[in-house]
């Protein structure tokens, strides 16, 4: 049977002992309010944010530069209606070693599409993830929460912190069509991106390899994948021919949101990593705003596109 937990990952230019350091480091990047010692084999320890969460967390597995798993002994909520909700869960986190980085797998296990708390936590989790816990291991300074800002009246910050925004390419439209439509089309990118694919796209796990003529190599990892909600595609091998660091697309996410918003359906395409101040960004963003409000849009709407030509790279 397959695990629907919630998962993501990230790769890193760090070796995998550094990630197993920051993740130890949880204050460093979930939360300043932890209490007790988090780092080794059977320690216990406790996180509260105000009245919203709170929770009590063992270090059932400790394997360096391999792997961490904490188990769930206690949990309160206090915006749904099943306040225990994470109570036998595990998180875990697996390493690996890729290249000369490492690439770090985030499994909350028991954590399904079906819990009450699953948006919120989902949204929080990889918010941290990707973004806190990578800032960590790759600068040297996460961005945990501090209990700034965190209100009873919003508590989809409960995990979330203002500084966690990233430096990422961003677009969107809304359509009549359904989620349902709209995750169908997402899953198949061979009929609204141009290129040349290998492999699957369309299973949690699934590796797939994209080129485009000379200019664009890359290889991709479904990370994450709810139905009529969200897909997540992890970049773990890439080449540009056209800019001086061949490898930008390393390390970065590929990722759509899919909401239903009073009946009509809003796509939120992000590529995270994908940023102004990188020398792809100019030629990425206008590919995929092409890609994303074009063929994209047009698969959904009407179930059929034309694959649309790419400009070359400006030389």
């Amino acid at each position: 049977m397959t695990d629907k937990s919630y998962t993501t990952s990230i790769t890193v230019k760090a070796s995998p002992d550094a990630v197993f350091a920051a993740i130890n480091n949880v204050r460093g990047w979930w939360s300043e309010d932890v209490e007790g010692n988090t780092a080794v084999l059977g320690d216990v320890w406790y996180y509260h944010a105000r009245d919203l969460h709170r929770c009590t967390l063992k270090v059932v597995e400790s394997a360096p530069g391999r792997r961490i798993a904490w188990r769930v002994l206690d949990n309160h909520f206090n915006f749904i209606a099943d306040k225990t909700e994470w109570i036998g869960t595990t998180i875990a986190f697996d390493i690996e070693a890729v290249g000369e980085g490492a690439r770090l797998t985030f499994t909350h296990h028991g954590l399904l599409p079906d819990h009450e708390c699953y948006d919120v936590c989902h949204d929080a989790w990889g918010t941290y993830i990707r973004g806190s816990l990578k800032a960590l291991i790759t600068s040297g300074k996460g961005y945990p929460n501090s209990g700034a800002g965190i209100t009873a009246e919003d508590p989809a910050t409960l995990m979330k912190d203002a500084k966690m925004a990233e430096d990422s390419f961003t677009t969107s439209f809304t359509v009549d069509q359904s989620p349902e439509a709209a995750f169908a089309a997402i899953t198949d990118p061979r009929a609204w991106w141009s290129g040349e694919f290998e492999g699957g796209t369309s299973n949690l796990g699934d590796v797939f390899s994209y080129r485009y003529q000379e200019f664009h190599y890359s290889k991709q990892v479904v990370t994450e994948l709810v139905p009529n909600k969200r897909v997540a595609w992890q970049v773990v091998e890439g080449t540009l021919s056209f800019v001086e660091d061949k490898t930008e697309w390393v390390g970065t996410t590929i990722m759509f949101d899919i909401a239903d918003r009073g009946g009509k359906t809003e796509v939120v395409f992000t590529h995270q990593g994908i940023a102004p101040a990188v020398e792809c960004y100019d030629t990425c963003s206008d590919a995929w705003t092409s890609l994303i409000q074009g063929s994209l849009k047009q698969l959904i709407v009407s179930g059929r596109t034309e694959l649309i030509e790419l400009a070359a790279p400006a030389a």
